[in-house]
């Protein structure tokens, strides 16, 4: 993905946020839209063999951390079976299902979605009818780190 085809991503979404938020406003959505976005790409390819290790571990005494770790193969994981893909499949329950989804994430990565203030955006995306919009016009977007 080149630098123009992702600002027009971005200006279709700050498209649909005018008039609810206020230009100043937008990157409180389009930021952590776009981190979320990305993460899932990246966590893409390991995200069944994450999910099952969770399942195991859960059987188990065992901190399960280091294991999904190792399985994502990065500094950070997901344990929801959701992705941003599969959100798109139920958009009575998006906003439901997209908390549950970033709650998923290792620690670390909720304290990044924590200080974005992104649950507060949820809820005011909802009132405003865009939430469903908005992550779908992001769950399109390729933004692993081999194209972007």
């Amino acid at each position: 993905m080149n630098h123009h085809s992702l600002s027009a991503i971005i200006w279709l979404v700050a498209d649909l946020l005018r008039g609810d938020y206020k230009q100043s406003e937008y990157g409180k959505v389009i930021l952590p839209f776009t981190v979320l976005r990305r993460l899932d790409c990246v966590l893409e390819i390991t995200k069944a063999v994450v999910v099952a290790e969770h399942a195991d571990k859960l059987k188990t005494d065992i901190n399960p951390e280091p294991f999904l770790l190792r399985k994502a193969g990065q500094s950070f994981y997901n344990i929801s079976p959701l992705d941003m893909k599969k959100l798109m499949g139920d958009q009575d329950h998006i906003r439901e299902n997209l908390c549950a989804y970033s709650q998923g994430f290792s620690a670390a990565v909720r304290d990044i979605f924590e200080r974005f203030d992104f649950y507060t955006q949820i809820e005011r995306l909802t009132k405003a009818g865009l939430l469903y919009q908005v992550t779908e016009r992001f769950a399109h977007v390729d933004l692993h780190p081999d194209k972007v």
